[in-house]
């Protein structure tokens, strides 16, 4: 076992759960969205994915931003059409989309690979849309946010 790995596990023991007290979405999300690469202590970090990714308030909770909002717009879009779909797939679906929810002209995906938040219009990458989409694309596109396979290690889950 690692050095950085049980500094993780003694600090997890010694927070009594705190890592365990995130919003389960936070926990599923943030690794499949490669928000979480060198920093083994991520759970514990609300830099990493804050609330905000969804919510309003940084605290969480409602209201929720349009990023949020287009979440569960997904979750219901998809039930309508008899999916009964997970977080991980309802996000993947909602990134494939191409949507732009806080319509400040970056697509949703492209503002998770630059890590800007895609429900807030204040927060946008620098750089033009074109050149950060060649980059998407030659990076994988939204298929490197897919959700991770069942029992192992997928796209999401690297």
């Amino acid at each position: 076992m690692s050095a950085a790995r049980r500094v993780t596990l003694a600090l997890a023991a010694l927070l009594g759960g705190a890592a365990l007290a995130l919003p389960k979405y936070r926990l599923q999300a943030a690794p499949q969205l490669h928000l979480t690469g060198g920093n083994d202590l991520w759970q514990l970090d609300r830099r990493v994915m804050p609330c905000t990714y969804c919510h309003v308030r940084e605290s969480g909770g409602a209201p929720w931003n349009p990023f949020g909002q287009a979440i569960q717009a997904t979750f219901r879009r998809e039930a309508q059409a008899g999916r009964a779909v997970k977080f991980p797939q309802a996000l993947s679906v909602l990134l494939e989309s191409n949507g732009d929810a806080d319509g400040d002209g970056y697509p949703d995906a492209l503002e998770v690979f630059a890590r800007t938040l895609p429900g807030d219009p204040a927060s946008r990458p620098e750089r033009p849309v074109a050149d950060l989409q060649a980059e998407f694309g030659a990076a994988g596109g939204a298929a490197q946010f897919a959700p991770p396979a069942p029992g192992g290690k997928g796209a999401g889950n690297k």
